[in-house]
């Protein structure tokens, strides 16, 4: 059982952040315009921009994935209605969270639409980009009490370090039922100092220490990109974390599509399986079982492996 808990999808990119444009660009719709710079946003076979939940299928029907959560960002604009489409017509294989602008105010009233009316399970929050938005001010906290006493869940990723810690550890004292996933392992990337020498990081990690909330490491690939494959320092980490907060908190996320941009989707998580520092009791829970309690999927395919034409 694997299961990815930190995907995107979008049918294309146009939006802005902070005054920066994030656009795909005509005539190579597998790069974006992107905060300044031309980046290679999605693998350079994928000409029309177009990030859909069917080749991203195709990807998991081939690296044995049973189900993803999709998150939202910022920087790929909302895609509230698009992801309504996918969690209808795959119910099964996606769980996929709603986004709102928190930028401007009057959000709450439209996320609180978005899982009432339109199915959303949750409310996805890119916590880095809140550009001095606290999470704990009057229109944020009465979200998150909404969403407690409904059932939903939170996906999160906090600026790096402890910035934002304080603010959400008051969230979890108030709203302590409120499920959180918490992303990208604290941004375990940290440029001078491993993440595991860092206080601030593992002050991050410590708040997984709480009942309903959760790790997930989307995009550890990427932020260990320069390593490269099979990413020992990216396991380490993982490691490093389970030590602190127990293995049963942690999820594995993929970051697709912007990962695969480097490495194959199978490569984002089978250099899990070939590290010594995690047993496979632990690999499996951390690749699936864990996701699967957390999100409480239900019918995942049985997906045999298939032989390549190389083999």
């Amino acid at each position: 059982m694997i299961i990815d808990t930190h995907s995107h999808l979008w049918l294309r990119q146009d939006t802005e952040w902070n005054g920066l444009v994030i656009k795909t660009k005509d005539g190579n719709g597998s790069r974006s315009e992107f905060l300044g710079e031309e980046r290679q946003m999605l693998p350079p076979f994928m000409l029309d921009g177009r990030n859909t939940a069917e080749v991203f299928l195709s990807n998991m029907d081939y690296a044995q994935v049973g189900a993803a959560v999709v998150v939202q960002e910022f920087i790929d604009g909302i895609q509230n209605d698009y992801l309504k489409y996918v969690q209808e017509r795959y119910p099964d294989r996606f769980f996929c969270y709603a986004m709102v602008d928190y930028l401007r105010d009057g959000f709450c009233q439209q996320a609180i639409r978005l899982m009432s009316e339109d199915g959303f399970r949750g409310m996805a929050i890119p916590g880095h980009r809140l550009l001095g938005r606290k999470l704990t001010d009057d229109e944020m906290m009465e979200m998150f009490c909404w969403m407690e006493a409904n059932g939903k869940y939170l996906s999160i990723t906090l600026a790096d370090g402890d910035e934002q810690v304080g603010e959400l550890n008051e969230v979890i004292m108030e709203c302590p039922e409120l499920k959180i996933a918490i992303g990208h392992l604290g941004m375990a990337d940290q440029p001078t100092t491993p993440p595991w020498e860092n206080d601030s990081w593992r002050i991050q990690m410590l708040l997984a220490r709480n009942e309903n909330v959760m790790i997930e490491s989307g995009g550890i690939t990427w932020l260990y990109n320069p390593e490269f494959y099979p990413f020992p320092s990216a396991v380490r980490a993982i490691r490093e974390a389970a030590d602190l907060v127990g293995i049963e908190k942690l999820m594995w996320g993929s970051d697709y599509p912007r990962t695969i941009t480097a490495i194959t989707y199978r490569m984002s998580y089978d250099f899990i399986f070939r590290s010594q520092l995690l047993t496979p009791k632990e690999q499996a829970a951390f690749l699936g079982a864990n996701a699967n309690r957390f999100y409480e999927f239900k019918n995942l395919p049985e997906l045999p492996y298939i032989k390549n034409m190389s083999e």
